[in-house]
């Protein structure tokens, strides 16, 4: 039963990765590489991440409450999780490290409303990757395989 329910849920989120990637996706060829393997670096993100992040996000990534996807009454959207039950997993590392250098605003524009600013003028590209190496390094193998696919994919 266990294994059912296991091969249901990633045949669900590969087709919900491939929606709600599809529009992440780059033009580019270059995909900046998240160290997520790297142990000195992901080590380096959690620090940076308990420093920027964790206050919004969480200190376990669980995010700023359960029912992250219902706007408040200003507008806002609560900080999302970064553990495997959030969407952040379901985006190339070129539009993550955008969303933490740029701020969510700056990259959907219009009247979009969020709290994430952005971080490109206190932080580093490299301190950034590291930051979504270790989100991504505390994922599930198989949400960091899909991932993995979500970078290797190109627009033609």
């Amino acid at each position: 039963m266990k294994k059912t329910l296991s091969i249901c849920f990633l045949g669900v989120a590969a087709a919900a990765v491939a929606l709600v990637a599809l529009p992440a996706r780059t033009q580019s060829s270059d995909q900046p590489e998240l160290p997520y393997a790297d142990v000195e670096r992901i080590a380096e993100g959690a620090m940076l991440y308990a420093e920027y992040c964790a206050s919004c996000h969480g200190a376990k990534l669980e995010g700023q409450q359960p029912n992250w996807q219902d706007r408040d009454a200003d507008g806002y959207l609560p900080a999302p999780p970064h553990d495997e039950t959030g969407h952040t997993w379901h985006h190339d590392n070129a539009l993550l490290m955008r969303i933490v250098k740029e701020g969510t605003e700056a990259i959907v524009g219009g009247s979009y409303k969020s709290n994430m600013i952005g971080f490109g003028d206190v932080l580093t590209d490299d301190e950034i990757a590291n930051i979504l190496g270790y989100i991504k390094s505390t994922w599930p193998a198989e949400i960091q395989e899909i991932h993995n696919e979500i970078n290797s994919r190109r627009l033609p």
